[in-house]
This record gives C-alpha cells, structure tokens and sequence, in this order.
C-alpha cells in the first residue's frame, strides 16, 4: 500500500480526462479520513499535510496524488484545497 505523488503531463490528463471529474474543495482544517476505494486526483488549489501509518507526504497544487484503498489517515489542509477526483 502506496501514496503515490507525480506530475502529469498535459497528454496524460487529457487522456485521463481529469478535468471531467467532479471537484471537492475544502477550507484549512484537519480531519481524519479513511479511503475505503482507491482514489486519484490532482490538485488544482492548495496544500495539504497528510499522516498516515505509511508516514506523512506533503503535497499541493500541480500535484496528482493517488491514494490506495484502506488507507486511514489524517488530512492537514494548510492552504485551501480544490481538486478533481476519481475513485476506482
């Protein structure tokens, strides 16, 4: 079980059609999340800190970040965050 974290190119988001997939936004706060399918998404807005028994990554803005099911962890949005998201 992986978080992984990269930079996608251009092609690679369209072909992904990213921009296609819903949006979440969330103000700076701090909660505990548990990911029961895996989820992709690349962050359009903000940072986020974010612990877990895998350790803790850091990760913003440009980001795409994939996160593995049954991860459990807590999120630290340090500066607002809006992305696009896909589970599956």
């Amino acid at each position: 079980m992986n978080i992984t974290i990269s930079q996608l190119t251009d092609k690679q988001i369209e072909e992904r059609d990213v921009f296609s997939w819903p949006i979440w936004t969330c103000e700076v706060s701090e909660f505990d999340w548990e990911y029961d399918e895996k989820e992709s998404c690349l962050l359009l807005e903000g940072e986020v800190e974010l612990e877990s028994e895998l350790g803790s990554v850091q990760f913003g803005a440009g980001d795409f970040v994939v996160f593995p099911k049954g991860l459990k962890c807590r999120w630290k949005v340090t500066k607002a965050v809006r992305k696009h998201y896909s589970f599956g």
